[in-house]
């Protein structure tokens, strides 16, 4: 019986519209072709290598294994050593231009190794062989699947038994066997393969050439610069959108069902993304998401969903399903996510918060987006006082969470800030529907002794989502009430250098089972500390969470004591590593997001405004 697989096992390779997982024994197990969200022709991440994978490993026993990206880029290498010679994989996909390309170059580098390839072709996720046509005039060899055609382009002889194209060959010190696929639409023309010796050099040339404009600080820059590398593969080139993570349902808790679909772009890292974007150097891509989340939400009436498809599609219908063993056996398998049609209040605070913050840092509003502003906030007016589903999602009855209420006054103050020179009238009503909501939020959200806020109204439960309220502005984090909740915060519901989103024993989720460490509220807590002046156990704890990411630097959205967990590589993560690396170079001043309509009083108190 084989060992169960581990999420840190797996590196990405992309080409800014979809992205494959390679495991560390060089097996391709996950691809959905032709973006993040279409259906998978490689899933045996979520089931066996039954439901397609490329497998490619040397034919005698390995001695040795190891894998990095090449410098600072995307590009794989996997290293076999035997007692007969060594060879490495170098896997990546090229920027596309015609089609999307997957290249696997087999590099020799001593001795002579024996190899085999072994490509399991099977779409609809896994569930549906194609037709393969061999023998074409050039020498490829086809596979048809109803919308689907996969050309294949190797220097090696294929042979297609039993459903899979298998390719044995010799490599040698210095010789480089290439081995290309290329998806097109069944309907259209096969096209050109690509030069994969020279595709190889232009990919090289587009990731360096990327990331030398990145400003990665002083705390493990190198870390700092493969999350930023993470990030821009998670970003969907043609509209901008980005995506939380390119996989589905790879469990947040071995063996429980909250396994969900992540391949959409989530409102509730709208701001995160256009921060860390902007403050590491990258304006144009901060300006294109900026651009797509207009998009996105756009039109009348306001009816914020909390993710959208890349191309801002709102229909996201979840389904199971049911021929998939899932990762290591846990099931349910879900595409889709029904969350999609959830109330969840802080969308609107972080949608109107992102707007704001991207014209204080001189990302001009287009002609709409004054409207758009109007209609969010007037949108907010009328929802703020009605219970939600929460940052978490749950799926159980709606509740006046803290953290909702919060992002609610964060909409109105913001919008309070943006009108006040164009429209005096209505940048008034916003902030007094702001002044509402926080006192609001100071009668009902505090637990019941008075000293610390709880995770909802009526309910004095924590909850880690608390650390945000002196992030976004809402309360000094010097103040007593956030110093005591950041001290039950770390009494309850954190472990070691791991933060836990809640408790999990005091909250009806409507999911149930066990929850794990929440990797991005843990960089919160470096965040919280730094802001109370506590900045040595900030940096020691930043430092502590960088050791967590697996050995080519990726991260998940979640993690136990030894393993990470759900859904990977993890956007809101390596988004939350890169803005605590950015704050962790300045003082004591707010993080990432302020206060707006009290700009007076907080230059006055001494507070960092940008």
């Amino acid at each position: 019986m084989s060992p169960p697989r581990k999420v840190q096992d797996y590196a990405i390779i992309g080409d800014g519209e979809t992205a494959a997982l390679v495991h560390r024994d060089g097996a391709m197990e996950w691809l959905c072709l032709p973006r993040f969200d279409s259906e998978a022709c490689f899933a045996a991440i979520l089931g066996d290598a039954g439901n397609g994978c490329w497998q490619m490993q040397p034919d005698d026993a390995i001695v040795l294994q190891s894998r990095r990206y090449r410098d600072d880029t995307l590009i794989l290498e996997t290293e076999f050593t035997t007692a007969l010679g060594q060879v490495a994989i170098i896997d990546f996909m090229p920027m596309r231009g015609e089609a999307p390309d997957v290249v696997r170059i087999v590099e020799g580098r001593s001795g002579e190794v024996a190899m085999t390839s072994r490509l399991a072709l099977r779409f609809d996720y896994g569930r549906i062989h194609p037709l393969v046509r061999t023998g074409q005039s050039n020498g490829t060899t086809l596979a048809i699947c109803g919308p689907d055609g996969v050309r294949l382009d190797f220097d090696a002889d294929i042979a297609f038994e039993k459903r899979w194209f298998t390719s044995q060959f010799m490599v040698r010190a210095g010789e480089r066997r290439s081995f290309v696929l290329t998806w097109f639409a069944s309907h259209d023309a096969v096209p050109d393969p690509v030069d994969p010796e020279l595709a190889l050099q232009e990919t090289c040339s587009y990731w360096e050439s990327w990331i030398k404009k990145a400003r990665a600080g002083e705390h493990h820059p190198a870390q700092v610069r493969r999350s930023l590398l993470t990030m821009k593969a998670l970003i969907h080139r043609p509209t901008g959108g980005i995506v939380a993570a390119p996989t589905s349902s790879l469990p947040e808790t071995p063996g429980g069902t909250r396994n969900w679909d992540y391949r959409y772009c989530w409102l509730r890292d709208a701001t995160f993304s256009l921060l860390a974007l902007l403050q590491a150097g990258f304006d144009a891509e901060a300006r294109e998401w900026l651009a797509w989340l207009r998009r996105a939400v756009a039109g009348e009436p306001i009816d914020l969903r909390p993710f959208y498809q890349v191309d801002g599609g709102q229909r996201i219908l979840e389904w199971e399903a049911d021929w998939l063993a899932g990762f290591n056996g846990t099931k349910p398998v879900r595409f889709g996510n029904a969350a999609v049609d959830q109330l969840q209040l802080d969308i609107y605070g972080e949608v109107i918060d992102t707007l704001h913050t991207a014209a204080q840092h001189g990302i001009e509003p287009d002609a709409d987006t004054d409207m758009l502003m109007k209609l969010v906030a007037d949108q907010l007016a009328c929802t703020w006082q009605q219970p939600d589903a929460g940052i978490w999602e749950a799926r159980g009855a709606p509740t006046h969470y803290v953290y909702s209420k919060v992002m609610c006054w964060v909409g109105f103050d913001r919008a309070a800030d943006w009108f006040r020179h164009s429209d005096a009238e209505r940048s008034h009503r916003y902030a007094s529907l702001a002044a509402l909501v926080r006192d609001d939020v100071m009668a009902h959200g505090l637990a019941d002794d008075q000293t610390r806020f709880g995770v909802a109204y009526d309910n004095g439960a924590l909850d880690a989502s608390l650390l945000r309220l002196p992030m976004v502005g809402f309360i000094d984090a010097n103040d007593p009430i956030m110093q005591a909740t950041t001290r039950a915060i770390e009494d309850r519901l954190m472990r070691g250098h791991l933060v836990w989103r809640n408790d999990t024993e005091k909250i009806d989720d409507g999911v149930g089972g066990l929850d794990n460490a929440f990797l991005p509220c843990s960089f919160w807590m470096a965040d919280v500390w730094r802001m109370q002046g506590r900045r040595d156990e900030a940096v020691a704890l930043f430092a502590q969470l960088c050791e967590r990411a697996n050995d080519v630097g990726l991260l998940s959205e979640e993690a136990n004591e030894h393993d990470l967990l759900g859904n990977f590589p993890q956007a809101l993560t390596h988004l939350a590593l890169v803005v605590t690396a950015i704050n962790l170079g300045r003082d004591n001043a707010p993080c990432d997001r302020r206060a707006a309509t009290s700009q007076r009083d907080r230059s006055e108190a001494g507070l960092e405004i940008s």
